[in-house]
């Protein structure tokens, strides 16, 4: 089984990631080959798209959202992503389980002795008038029935894990600030989300396999479980196993892959990339090694934005009033500062509409 090495997963990862060419595809497929975009921060995917394909618009992803094939809602992991509808339809039941456990395991004590169903029965009561609401209206609307819960347990549970909801815009259109107002999936799409298979098997599960090593792979089933948040896909994993290659990495994991994805040459030149907070490049594994070193790791959970140099993380940014400020992690050299700071360039005058290009680059650290 050959073994590849940290410098050609990293490789594999950016093609996969769109972060080595910038691509040509349209915005609804770069989401959908991304397997959605971590967006709880509502600003964020933009920097994402834009540092991924070419000639990237905003107001394409607006006109998405609006036209409701893209949608924000709560799936991976409980957190909120940037995902088609078709893939919400398609994968909510797959991670309900998962969303209810989640919520629980936070608030246990708070939801001690709330019967659930009862709790979406009545949540869906309220949303029925086809009003959208947010997650404090939604839970205040309930509360008087348990009132020892608590609103923020309560909404918690309805909007993140008992009823499928999506966050209408505006919120997450360009440069639009604005609160969350959640309605049903299938008010917003036009019908229910697709119910789970019959017992013994897993079509989605099988497909989530698919779907991350295209957009991830090589990787671990570990690494596939960290990106989901899903316990229950070795079964899933079994079923595919027959249409994958294997490889093993410098530890002597296991790694799956398609056969036909791209694995790049190692030495292949890697260009600066920007990439938002909470970005999946770096979220969506459980060893982040082939992208982040381990004494940064920790920078990727606080909502740092990262550049990648070498196609490695090795400074974060940060932009205020038109300037993006970057900040290195460790020494860069004078052509890498030079290609930092074009690029810094490039997406101080995206994120202003042409207002500003100012970029700053900081000092190594001590």
């Amino acid at each position: 089984m050959s073994v590849l090495d940290a410098r050609s997963l990293n490789r594999a990862a950016l093609a996969r990631q769109l972060l080595l060419d910038r691509a040509d595809h349209p915005v609804l497929g770069a989401v959908a080959h991304l397997g959605g975009m971590q967006a709880q921060e509502p600003q964020e995917p933009f920097v994402g798209l834009w540092s991924r394909l070419r000639d990237f618009a905003p107001r394409a992803l607006d006109d998405l959202l609006t036209g409701r094939r893209v949608v924000r809602t709560h799936l991976m992991r409980r957190t909120v992503h940037l995902v088609t509808a078709e893939d919400v339809l398609a994968w909510r039941s797959r991670h309900d389980a998962m969303l209810r456990g989640r919520v629980l395991g936070t608030y246990r004590r708070e939801l001690a002795g709330v019967d659930l169903d009862e709790l979406a029965a009545a949540g869906r009561a309220v949303l029925a008038d086809g009003e959208p609401r947010s997650m404090g209206d939604l839970a205040r609307a309930v509360a008087a029935r348990w009132p020892d819960a608590g609103p923020r347990p309560l909404g918690e549970l309805l909007v993140a894990a008992l009823i499928p909801t999506v966050q209408l815009p505006p919120r997450g259109l360009w440069r639009t600030r604005a609160g969350v107002r959640n309605a049903p999936v299938a008010d917003w799409l036009g019908r229910e989300v697709d119910p789970p298979a019959p017992p013994g098997t897993d079509p989605v599960g099988e497909e989530l396999v698919r779907r991350y090593l295209a957009a991830f792979g090589p990787a671990a089933s570990a690494d596939l479980r960290a990106w989901c948040g899903l316990a229950g896909l070795p079964a899933a994993v079994a079923a595919v196993r027959g249409e994958l290659v294997s490889f093993r990495d410098e530890r002597g994991r296991e790694l799956l892959d398609l056969p036909g994805a791209p694995r790049p040459d190692p030495g292949t030149p890697a260009p600066v990339r920007f990439l938002p907070a909470f970005d999946n490049a770096v979220l969506g594994y459980q060893d982040r090694g082939r992208i982040i070193d381990d004494p940064h790791r920790g920078l990727s959970v606080t909502g740092a934005r990262f550049v990648l140099v070498d196609g490695r993380v090795s400074a974060t940014w940060t932009v205020k009033d038109g300037t993006v400020t970057v900040a290195p992690l460790r020494r860069l050299t004078r052509p890498e500062r030079a290609e930092v700071a074009a690029e810094g360039q490039a997406l101080a005058s995206f994120l202003s509409e042409g207002g500003s290009d100012r970029v700053t680059v900081g000092a190594a650290p001590p």
